[in-house]
């Protein structure tokens, strides 16, 4: 037997280092089965990706078809073969792969699905063309293990098993297993970057055994007993499970897995609420964009929902990138649960509540993204990532849908969490800076709100009344946190609302004048402007006020941000118009059309697209353009990309105005976005409007006069007439005084079931002289030992 092994480099042969692929598919397939523990992506006319045997765990980079006459022709499937791709049916997320040989000698036709009982991944594939031609072409599969997640350190055999060759790899306990219905008549184990094959035209090489390194498996194929067979690659944890897992799936002829494969898709598919009418495409992207949301649920973890099965750039990233899109985001997760539950489905959206509820942390927050078992990955904090799970309880709540799962618990902790750690956030919607961010705002406005009605609903009208009044007092303080009067990004409008107002949220003093204010962009190219007057820096998250119902759509200052935002940010595509995120963004493609590697330039989003598309609904306008828009950029794959290229073609680095980037593809929070809006349209309303805060807020004539005080946000002033509202996470009584101490008055707190405490103070419309204030802890008995003072801000005289 021999044995090729690495001798040059502890965790692989040098020279070589792995990396994933092009994250723009053209399809993400799996079977609609919880015993089908795989799912695969396919791009450029191969399989990309395989995940085994859960959702965040890529085990394989490429597994393609090399052909060779043995004499002078060369083919890789993947760069010199043209290729189109299919749906096998309107629902199932399974394809027909064509690609052709450019001067149309042959064609190779592969369907591709997913065992619909067992973790193996089928390619039937067809080699059509001029007989002349066939009977000189040689076919050999090359696949390239990534197992764990990593390319380093893998294993490989060829091994005979129940009297058939197939080719095997392995790592820390996990197995693959690639076989066929036809003979293998070479096969061979050896490292990325060392096959032969495409020297001379031949195979020269044949090695049983490849150890810890980046290494990659090829088999030569025996045409002679036919060009039509099937391909397999079989998971699982040990040798004997993956090639029993193999030669189970090859044991059932293909038309029978794939009669299955499909019928169950369209089982999980028929009951949903008929919304192709409002569409433009026969409903093609809404029954795709169903599905996908559908298949990025895990089938271990029941609800644990990642945002793309996709690593953004991923060819440019290797063993040191260990989390691509493959993550649970609240955000996204409950993104894409509210865009089944527009498409009808309860279900899905009922188990993700219960994975969330699960995730949470012991202090009511959640991480800023996690893998699928909890365990955290990027370990930042959001609070509209914490807001989300109390908005799809409410929504759940409203459709009848929760069953026998109680999430009060889940609700009150996190809500608990907005109050004590609101209202700046750590990173808002785009993951990068700290402040007062207006998307976050209106997150957090709804979900203390829905908070509020599930604590009333319960009987504790104590904690109801607090919880309302703190949304109270962020809806007040919109305005004067997060809109600029002296804009000029548009010389006319200086009044608007900004992207983010920073400020640090460890200090629990900071500056809340949105006029002043620095602004560090993390993204930006070297050698470029880093710091920016944060009143010059917009995006769109100011819609979200209008989404919820907090802002009519008619406001003046919202129409007039808008104003901005479109002369800053809108892009008009061929398909469509089109928003980036924010001005000077740079994370996205770079210029030249080169991947993002910590620098680059942000492209436009089609998610926005479908966030303005609800602003439009809102005001009374025709949103039916942006759903075409949506269409267009998903047109030919059927995913909707995380962004798209807007500028000029780049033919040269395949890069197309109007067509996806290097980003993520697909992005769940983009099809659940297009569902809202499609959901939207037919029912003549936003779909994530909240009646209960809409009700709250849209005919407001006067701010709630309320004014708050608490550990990390001590406030510096407030107005006479006002409330002063006092509160900290434990029980206390507070000293305080409106005279300079000369009459010195106790008030015991009044607890809520938040585990937060509060006093609220009346300060007269006379008051002059500062309220001063100092606690006395009743667990443990002490004071405080400091007093502190709020001045009372005085009348402008003019």
């Amino acid at each position: 037997m021999a044995i090729l092994r690495n001798e040059h480099h502890a965790f692989g042969p040098p020279g070589i280092p792995p990396r994933w692929t092009r994250s723009d598919k053209d399809g993400v397939g799996t079977a609609y089965s919880a015993s089908s523990r795989v799912w695969f992506t396919v791009s450029a006319g191969i399989l990309n990706e395989v995940y085994y045997p859960t959702i965040d765990r890529p085990q394989i980079r490429d597994l393609q078809y090399l052909i060779t006459d043995g004499e002078s022709l060369f083919h890789d499937e993947r760069r010199h073969l043209d290729s189109t791709v299919a749906e096998l049916s309107h629902h199932a997320l399974g394809f027909r792969i064509t690609n052709v040989e450019r001067e149309g000698r042959y064609r190779i036709i592969k369907e591709v699905i997913a065992d619909p009982h067992e973790a193996c991944v089928l390619i039937h594939t067809r080699l059509d063309g001029d007989r002349s031609v066939l009977d000189k072409l040689r076919l050999f599969v090359l696949l390239a293990p990534h197992l764990n997640g990593r390319g380093w350190g893998n294993n490989g055999n060829a091994v005979e098993v129940a009297g058939r060759e197939i080719l095997t790899a392995h790592k820390d306990g996990t197995w693959l297993a690639l076989g066929t219905s036809i003979p293998f008549l070479q096969r061979s184990c050896g490292y990325v970057g060392t096959t032969d094959l495409a020297d001379n035209f031949q195979m020269d090489w044949e090695f049983d055994v490849a150890e810890d390194g980046n290494i990659a498996l090829t088999g030569e194929l025996d045409l002679s007993q036919g060009h039509e067979f099937t391909l397999a690659l079989g998971f699982g944890h040990g040798l004997h499970d993956a090639v029993t897992t193999l030669f189970q799936s090859l044991g059932m002829p293909f038309a029978e897995q794939r009669k299955r494969f499909i019928e169950q898709w369209e089982r999980v598919c028929r009951k949903i609420r008929p919304l192709e009418k409002v569409s433009s495409d026969g409903g093609d992207l809404y029954h795709r964009s169903h599905s996908l949301l559908l298949a990025h649920e895990d089938k271990i973890y029941p609800g644990a929902m990642i945002a793309s099965l996709s690593i953004p750039w991923g060819e440019f990233k290797g063993d040191e990138d260990l989390g691509g899109y493959h993550l649970v985001w609240t955000r996204d997760l409950v993104q894409s649960a509210t865009g089944l539950l527009a498409s009808g489905n309860t279900d899905t959206p009922f188990r993700a509540l219960i994975y969330l509820a699960c995730s949470q942390r012991p202090d009511g927050g959640f991480y800023q993204n996690f893998w699928i078992n909890g365990e955290p990955f990027w370990q930042g904090v959001q609070l509209d990532e914490v807001a989300f799970p109390i908005l799809l309880a409410w929504r759940l709540h409203e459709s009848d849908a929760l069953r026998d799962f109680d999430p009060y618990p889940m609700v009150l902790k996190a809500a608990s969490y907005l109050v004590r750690k609101g209202p700046a956030t750590p990173q808002e919607r785009w993951e990068e800076n700290s402040g007062y961010s207006p998307s976050t705002l209106a997150s957090n406005i709804a979900a203390l709100t829905c908070a509020a009605c599930f604590a009333r609903d319960r009987g504790d009208e104590t904690t109801a009344r607090f919880l309302q009044e703190y949304a109270d007092f962020l809806e007040c303080h919109i305005e004067s946190w997060t809109v600029t009067t002296d804009g000029a990004l548009v010389p006319e409008i200086r009044r608007h609302f900004i992207r983010i107002h920073p400020v640090d949220v460890n200090d629990p003093q900071p500056d809340e004048n949105p006029n002043r204010g620095m602004l560090l962009i993390h993204n930006r190219p070297p050698g470029s402007q880093v710091e920016f007057p944060a009143k010059e820096i917009v995006d769109a998250g100011f819609l979200e006020l209008v989404r919820y119902g907090i802002r009519q759509a008619s406001d003046p200052l919202i129409e007039d941000s808008l104003r901005v935002v479109d002369a800053v940010l809108k892009v008009e595509t061929p398909f469509g118009p089109c928003w980036r995120r924010y001005n000077n963004d740079g994370f996205g493609q770079r210029d030249d059309g080169g991947p993002y590697k910590g620098w680059g330039r942000g492209r436009a989003w089609p998610l926005l697209t479908g966030e303005r598309g609800h602003y439009d609904l809102a005001a009374g306008r025709d949103a039916r353009r942006y759903l075409r828009a949506l269409e267009g950029f998903a047109k030919g794959a059927g995913l909707l990309p995380e962004q798209i290229w807007d500028e000029a073609d780049r033919p040269d680095v395949r890069i197309f105005f109007g067509r996806p980037t290097g980003s993520a593809m697909p992005l769940m929070w983009a099809h659940a976005e297009y569902i809202k809006l499609l959901r939207s349209v037919a029912d003549g309303q936003v779909f994530d409007r909240i009646p209960a805060v809409a009700e709250r807020y849209q005919d407001r004539r006067d701010c709630l006069p309320l004014e708050v005080w608490k550990p990390n946000r001590r406030v510096r002033s407030i107005r006479p007439g006002m409330t002063l509202r006092i509160q900290a996470p434990s029980s206390f009584r507070l000293r305080w005084t409106q005279n300079e101490w000369a009459a010195a008055h106790d008030s015991a707190s009044t607890p809520t079931a938040l585990g937060i405490e509060f006093v609220d103070l009346s300060v007269p419309r006379d008051q002059r002289a500062p309220i001063q204030f100092t606690f006395f802890w009743n667990d443990p008995q002490r004071w405080e030992g400091r007093d502190y003072k709020i001045e009372l801000e005085r009348a402008d005289p003019t």
